[in-house]
This record gives C-alpha cells, sequence and structure tokens, in this order.
C-alpha cells in the first residue's frame, strides 16, 4: 500500500520540492532511526518551514536560544518535551543531554509519524558540544534495536543558520557523518516566486525589490509596509534606509555576519566586503584595496564563499582566475549605498541619501543584478524558447577579438546539455547579452554578438545552432523586433518575459 504523506499547508509558499523530500522522509515506515540535516541563511524560511511539518504529523519542535546557557537549554527542552508528553512543565527533572534527547526521541515515537526537531543547533553547540556525540550513540543503539515490522523509528531533524557548522556536522570523522539520508540546504526565493510572495503587480518595482533583499521570504513581515507597488523609492526609504526598522540595512548586515562564528573580525569583513562592492575581483585586488597581501584576505574570502555572502564565478570556456562578486543583495546594499553615508542616515537624511546614491544604484546594482536574473532565467525558463530546449551550463566568459585588440564580456552564456564548462569545441546553445540601461537595444547590439559568436567560431567551438539573446530592461527598437519575428536564431527578453509575464 503507497504511503500517504503529510500535505504541505496552503500557508507554505513555493517549497513544494523541499515539503516532498521532508514528507517522504517523515513517513518512511523503516522502524530504525532516522536523521536529516536542514541549513539555510537567516530569513530563508527554515523554521517556518519545519514547524508546518511538525504540526502536520504532531511532531516535537523545539529551538535553541543564543544567549541561553547550558542548564537553562537543558531546563527549556524537558519543559517542551514534558509538554509534548501531555505532562505540566517541571514535572521532568532532566539534568544532561543524553536523558534530554532519550526522553525526547521516545516521546515523539508515541506519534504514528515520530518526528523531533531541534531548530538552531549552533546555538546549542556553543555550550553543549557533545550533542553530535551524544546522537551518534542514539542513532546507533536504535539501529541495532531496530526490528522489521514494529513502527517506524524516530526521524530527527537538525536545523542551523550557521552554514559552516551545519555543514561540518556531516564532514570528516565526525560523529554524524554517513548517518543522515537528508541533507537539504535551503536556498532563497527565485524572482518570480519571490514576486508572487510579496504580491507585487508591476515587474519593475519586483525587480528592485529583489535587487536589494533577493528572494529570502522572511523579510517580508518586517518590510511590507508601506507595500513596494505604492511606490519604491518611498518604501525602500522606511525600510533598508530606516535605523528604526528591523531589515535597516546596516543592522541587518551586522546580524547575518554574526551567523558564523568564524566570522570574529567584524572590522576586517566589512572591508573586505566593501572592497568587492567597489569592485576588487580577485584575492589581489580585494588584498591591495585593504593594503594587506593577498594571503592575509583568503581565510575571510574562503568564509564569506561558504556562508553564502560571496560568490567565484568561473568562465564557462576558459581557465582564468574565478570574479568574486557579492551574492547577498542586503549586504551589497549596505556596502554601497548605507555604509558611506551611515551617519547621514541615521540623522534622519534617508531621502536625500537615496537621491544622491541613485547613480550607484543603477550602475552597481541593478546592472549587475539584471545580469543575474538573466542567467536565472536561461538557467529555468530559456528552454521553452530555445530550439535545442534545456541548456547545459550557464555563465559568464571573455573572448578575445585580437583583430580590434579588445576582449568582449559576455553577460550570459550557455553550453548545449552535456557539454562540460571550459571543453575544448564545446557546443555552444545561447549567447546574450543583458542592459539594464534606459535605452532601449537595437541592431548594433545584435551586430555585436554576431561578432562574438564568429570569433568562437573561429576558435573551434560549434556555434551552429547558438541563439543569440538579447536582454533589456527597457524593450527593444521596432527594427530588431522585425528582425526576431523573421530568424529563428534571435531571442529577445524584455522585463515581461524574464517574469513570465
Amino acid at each position: 500500500m503507497k504511503e500517504v504523506l503529510p500535505v504541505k499547508p496552503d500557508d507554505v509558499v513555493d517549497r513544494g520540492r523541499e515539503w516532498d523530500l521532508l514528507a517522504e522522509f517523515v513517513a518512511d515506515p523503516d522502524p530504525a532511526m532516522r536523521l536529516g540535516i536542514v541549513s539555510g541563511r537567516r530569513r530563508y524560511g527554515k523554521s517556518y518551514l519545519l514547524q508546518a511539518l511538525c504540526e502536520q504529523v504532531g511532531g516535537l519542535y523545539v529551538t535553541a536560544v543564543r544567549e541561553e546557557g547550558r542548564l537553562g537549554a537543558i531546563r527549556r527542552f524537558s519543559d517542551a518535551v514534558a509538554v509534548h508528553a501531555g505532562l505540566r512543565p517541571g514535572s521532568l527533572r532532566l539534568t544532561d543531554w543524553r536523558d534530554v534527547l532519550t526522553n525526547a526521541l521516545d516521546v515523539t515515537a508515541r506519534s504514528p509519524r515520530p518526528l523531533l526537531v531541534i531548530d538552531e543547533l549552533p546555538y546549542l553547540l556553543q555550550h553543549s558540544p557533545e550533542i553530535p556525540g551524544l546522537l551518534q550513540q542514539l542513532y546507533d543503539e536504535r539501529q541495532r534495536g531496530a526490528r522489521a515490522g514494529t513502527a517506524p523509528g524516530p526521524r530527527l531533524i537538525l536545523c542551523g543558520s550557521a552554514m559552516s557548522v551545519m555543514h561540518e556536522l556531516l564532514s570528516g570523522t565526525k560523529p554524524l557523518r554517513g548517518r543522515a539520508v537528508v541533507d537539504l540546504r535551503l536556498g532563497a526565493f527565485d524572482y518570480r516566486a519571490s514576486r508572487a510572495f510579496w504580491r507585487i503587480a508591476d515587474p519593475l518595482t519586483a525587480l528592485k525589490v529583489h535587487a536589494v533583499l533577493g528572494g529570502a521570504p522572511g523579510y517580508r513581515p518586517v518590510a511590507a509596509r508601506p507595500h513596494p507597488d505604492d511606490g519604491f523609492d518611498a518604501w525602500l526609504t522606511r525600510t533598508l534606509l530606516d535605523p528604526g526598522r528591523a531589515v535597516y540595512s546596516r543592522t541587518e548586515t551586522e546580524y547575518l555576519l554574526r551567523e558564523d562564528p568564524r566570522i570574529t573580525q567584524h572590522t576586517l569583513y566589512y572591508d573586505v566586503l566593501t572592497a568587492i562592492a567597489q569592485g576588487a575581483s580577485t584575492p589581489s585586488r580585494v588584498g591591495a584595496a585593504l593594503e594587506r597581501p593577498r594571503n592575509a584576505v583568503a581565510h575571510p574570502l574562503d568564509v564569506l564563499e561558504s556562508t553564502g555572502y560571496i560568490r567565484r564565478e568561473q568562465d564557462i570556456l576558459r581557465a582564468r582566475h574565478p570574479v568574486i562578486t557579492l551574492a547577498d543583495p542586503v549586504i551589497r546594499f549596505n556596502q554601497l549605498v548605507t555604509l558611506p553615508q551611515a551617519a547621514a542616515v541615521e540623522q534622519g537624511h534617508a531621502e536625500l541619501v537615496w537621491r544622491q546614491a541613485a547613480p550607484t544604484f543603477n550602475s552597481k546594482i541593478m546592472g549587475p543584478h539584471f545580469e543575474d536574473l538573466a542567467r536565472d532565467f536561461t538557467r529555468r525558463h530559456a528552454h521553452r524558447l530555445l530550439p535545442g530546449g534545456l541548456p547545459g551550463p550557464v555563465g559568464t566568459t571573455e573572448v578575445a577579438d585580437q583583430a580590434a585588440r579588445t576582449k568582449h564580456e559576455v553577460d550570459v552564456i550557455a553550453l548545449a546539455a552535456g557539454e562540460r564548462p571550459q571543453a575544448p569545441r564545446a557546443r555552444i546553445a545561447l549567447l546574450g547579452e543583458a542592459k539594464a540601461t534606459a535605452a532601449r537595444r537595437g541592431t548594433g547590439d545584435l551586430e555585436r554578438l554576431e561578432r562574438i559568436r564568429a570569433l568562437l567560431a573561429n576558435q573551434g567551438y560549434d556555434t551552429r545552432a547558438t541563439t543569440l539573446a538579447l536582454y533589456s530592461l527597457h524593450g527593444f527598437h521596432p527594427d530588431l523586433l522585425d528582425l526576431a519575428a523573421r530568424r529563428e536564431d534571435l531571442l529577445l527578453v524584455d522585463l515581461p518575459t524574464l517574469y513570465g509575464d
């Protein structure tokens, strides 16, 4: 008989794939204990998702608190176990974590779908580092004690926002290595799901909101008033540029950096982020901007990459140094707009600061973000428009033009399905240029792409089925639209197409 899975509640937006994975984990009838790991950045909706799952199956959800000590945590977890068992708080006098965890697993085992969720585990590990070892012992004991035909064994989910801590739980010689059947790394909403979640009617406003907040669903409850559709400028100055709001970008950046216990020298990390925001794209350039040697910034860069605050983008075609960029929109906004004028913002001049920051916002935030979304569109949605169907790897590249003594930066390049990055003579599915400037794109932009396609063909790449794509924030000239209607190798993507309107 097929197992009936817990149904995703209507208030859990998107997350269909993630819900199905967790629902199958909980509904597994195996009598042995099973372990799952859920990690993700702050405000990505991990707790909301896991609380909803617990409510659906009658599980026990307990979360750690940053400021709480060992004894306080043991008492509070004991009370949660007691309440879940139908007892009064304080009726269980448990004194160590082995007793707490054993009782929690035993109490949840009374449910047809025994689920225990421990959220924000890294806070517990700060004062109780023995917990993973204890969980290993309990896990192994309950593997040996399982018998075929008995009730489902306990299902334990460990969750946390400190990405480095969560990822290390299953690494190397750590106690829980090899024991988890789920290792879910929850990401942000994509730009289309984010717009739907915010209920933003205007696609340009949706793009701007995504450019400063990204797709983290946890920002909507603290930044939904005024609504962005009522005026993006007014919304921004009353949220990200309002020191009294929880989403004030300077405060939020500080919270984000505190999530990882490895980030202790906050000034150094701030300086690294600022250097990257201002255009330093390699370790050497970041070091030069900070007047430090390259090796002095290697560790901070590794930490920021592992936490998802920066990314290193590899050239799709050539083996060269990866380009370092800021991956978190809130941090990018803070380093480029808020931080340079923090004193003025905190003195109540948010509107003036925002007006003066318009050139920076357009060139260093909107422009790069639009390029990011063009690549995201190509990965997720372009297969519906491309003759070759689903593309392979998508990214950027740089093409040498020896005759013109220049190099062409390509905003969007997609290899054909099955091709590997940096493979010689790879088949190229798409070459694209993405522009967020106020000007409409015309035939000159198309001619540039045709030139790049010819250069790549001369360099040995297979461009016979390459589509040329132009992504424009403000549309296209009529002569280019006429060409697109007659040419199968030309794809035009404006803002409505980007958002599927």
